[in-house]
């Protein structure tokens, strides 16, 4: 299969309509028809149920999308090293670092004091981002290295180091009878009236559906549960950043949370394994 016939499919699959999937591709549909037709013809199977008002994925056509996105996604994160790797060639080496906005927040200043002080380290750029873009960001290219969260990031595919690990706690608005608790259970949490714990995005960009607010960052949040629209189950670190209005009590029986750093297991950068060097002394 040839990588246009790819973008092509996932076009279409993902659009469930070739007028549509025509447009975003900037070409006309009957080319794109005859490509998915020769596609399916190669492969000798159906990848599309067409009516004249639907289209639809076979259960083949299911599998070709994963595994499309998934070779174009390799095709894309290899262009963005490979150019990355020209520019530390030719005298501009630099890593990105990828995080969730507002996460190890006190860990990541402490680990870009101890990298810059290592012989030959190279400058670091700190993407942030929202919750779980961390892990695509760094399988597409765009970042060398990340600061991931165990259970709620996969390292499926990556190589990795376990920093810490640590407890949760609820966060709640300063004053909310809960907080004169030394510790609460989640059951406790869950039955909260008029603080539902909020929606963060999915990896395609949906929400879950529930009363709770949809967030996107920390600041958000921190201000819908200091207005008493929202709670919270966060890593016992945010402590850190709770302003005066919010308070926080350890969830004994919520897991535990382990910060791993993980980098793509080909890499043979000298500047990730040193960087990688530098959080596991700390």
């Amino acid at each position: 299969m040839e990588t246009r016939e790819l973008q092509y499919f996932v076009a279409v699959a993902e659009e469930l309509h070739f007028g549509r999937a025509a447009q975003r591709l900037g070409i006309s549909q009957p080319p794109l028809s005859r490509a998915i037709r020769q596609l399916e013809r190669r492969l000798g199977v159906e990848l599309l149920e067409r009516t004249s008002r639907s289209v639809t994925l076979t259960e083949a056509g299911s599998v070709l999308l994963r595994e499309g996105r998934a070779a174009l996604d390799a095709v894309e994160a290899a262009d963005r090293r490979t150019r990355r790797a020209a520019l530390a060639a030719t005298g501009h080496p630099g890593l990105v670092l990828v995080t969730k906005a507002g996460a190890s927040d006190e860990l990541l200043a402490k680990l870009l004091d101890a990298y810059a002080a290592e012989p030959g380290a190279v400058a670091v750029d700190v993407l942030l981002c929202g919750p779980a873009e961390q892990e695509r960001l760094l399988r597409d290219g765009r970042a060398d290295v990340a600061l991931l969260h165990l259970p709620f990031d996969s390292t499926a595919g990556f190589d990795t180091e376990e920093l810490y690990t640590e407890g949760q706690v609820v966060v709640l608005p300063a004053g909310h009878p809960l907080t004169s608790r030394r510790h609460v259970l989640t059951a406790d949490v869950a039955a909260l009236p008029g603080l539902p714990l909020p929606r963060w995005p999915r990896h395609d960009g949906t929400y879950a559906d529930g009363p709770g607010a949809q967030v996107r960052d920390t600041a958000q949040l921190f201000q819908l549960i200091a207005l008493g629209r929202a709670s919270a189950v966060l890593p016992e670190s945010c402590r850190a950043q709770l302003r005066g209005d919010l308070a926080a009590v350890p969830v004994l029986d919520a897991p535990p949370v382990t910060t791993v750093i993980a980098w793509p297991p080909h890499s043979r950068s000298l500047a990730v394994a040193g960087l990688v060097r530098a959080a596991t002394r700390l």
